[in-house]
């Protein structure tokens, strides 16, 4: 089955079929044509209404979202698939032009800056720079919250970077063909669940801190636009020609095992604290006591995955991002540490805001926590 595909691969790209595409669009305009066409797949594909944790300042009431990522990107993807095999875009396109792609990318994210920013009233007591990096509107939605800014901005991205893993492996398919690394199959497969699996626990995010707490400006816009879709997969940017390095089995089993443990804190903590949110008194899957600290009305969770550190997801996206990047096969390889270095150089500062935000918000229900629960991200480290 894989000969058979990539003997036909080859011979489209050889034909000369797959400049279809290429002779009426440039490529540093395909982001935008992509971003169009899922923000239309967006608006068509059946979805489902949820009720957000983020209250509306003008009516008291919990906004609403309409949710249907994984459906959308699933459609994409099957659409690319056709597209490539109707030899109309190279499966390895978006590699080959992956330098233009991403000057188009964030050529988008900036306009996007600029208009979500400077159309909006200033923030009290900040300065236009920090008002174009951080944005000023919370949540901006339009069609009576149809569409919904943060919703569709981690839809765009998600899909695209779903669209260059899968576009990025290809190459390496076909450029390795007589001998491709289990490796990258299996940094695809992987990368591949994380999408997924960010898309099927959409409604559990809204209850996160980019939900919560952050505006929409360069930081947000830019970052989903061009930076989550082009620079996640830095680890096939430069390894995607790279010969197969033939790791053994067990080693791609540990790798593969540092991702899924990296997922189990992550994805268990968020859903733990979205059970929590809904119903604090409740079991979290039925097994996992809140040991919630309360008072004056106010809950802080500090059981289960919470108390093992206060920010024990992001130890888990970081152990997942390591799983990737060992995948790989090229260990001393820089370019693919600097996915989890990015995380790193994310969480560090963002937990100590968020740290911030609970003592302000929870007052001695968050210093009770941090004497029961003293680890901020890693559990006996730090």
């Amino acid at each position: 089955m894989a000969g058979r595909w990539l003997d036909r691969a080859a011979s489209v790209a050889a034909s000369g079929l797959d400049r279809g595409i290429e002779r009426i669009m440039p490529p540093l305009l395909w982001p935008a044509l992509i971003y169009f066409v899922v923000g239309v797949l967006y608006l068509l594909v059946p979805a489902r209404w949820v009720d957000g944790y983020v209250v509306d300042g003008a009516t008291g009431a919990k906004l609403r979202y309409r949710l249907n990522g994984l459906r959308v990107a699933v459609v994409a993807v099957v659409c690319w698939a056709a597209i490539c095999r109707q030899g109309w875009l190279a499966w390895d396109a978006f590699y080959l032009h992956r330098v233009e792609m991403t000057a188009g990318a964030c050529l988008l994210g900036l306009l996007f800056t600029l208009a979500i920013v400077l159309t909006a009233p200033p923030v009290a007591s900040s300065k236009l720079p920090r008002d174009l990096y951080l944005g000023r509107l919370e949540n901006p939605r339009w069609g009576g919250g149809l569409v919904d800014a943060k919703v569709v901005l981690y839809l765009l991205g998600a899909v695209m970077l779903e669209l260059n893993v899968l576009s990025f492996t290809a190459h390496h398919l076909l450029v390795n063909s007589g001998d491709p690394s289990a490796g990258v199959y299996l940094y695809a497969l992987l990368f591949s669940l994380f999408v997924a699996d960010y898309l099927a626990f959409e409604e559990v995010h809204l209850y996160t801190y980019d939900f919560m707490a952050e505006r929409v400006g360069f930081k947000l816009g830019w970052g989903c636009l061009a930076f989550y879709p082009f620079f996640y997969c830095v680890g096939l940017w430069g390894l995607a020609e790279a010969p197969n390095p033939h790791t053994p089995a067990a080693v791609l089993a540990l790798f593969a095992a540092t991702f899924v443990a990296g997922w189990v804190l992550s994805r268990g903590a968020n859903l733990q604290k979205f059970q929590f949110k809904r119903d604090p008194g409740a079991k979290a899957f039925g097994l996992i006591d809140p040991a919630a600290i309360s008072g004056g009305g106010k809950h802080v969770l500090a059981g289960g995955f919470w108390g093992l550190s206060r920010h024990i997801n992001y130890l888990g996206e970081i152990l997942m991002a390591v799983g990737l990047t060992l995948s790989l096969g090229y260990p001393l390889a820089l370019a693919p540490w600097l996915y989890p270095l990015y995380y790193v150089a994310l969480l560090l500062p963002r937990q100590a805001d968020d740290d911030r935000r609970c003592a302000a918000r929870y007052g001695e229900l968050w210093q009770e926590y941090r004497r029961r629960v003293p680890y901020r991200i890693v559990p006996y480290l730090y």
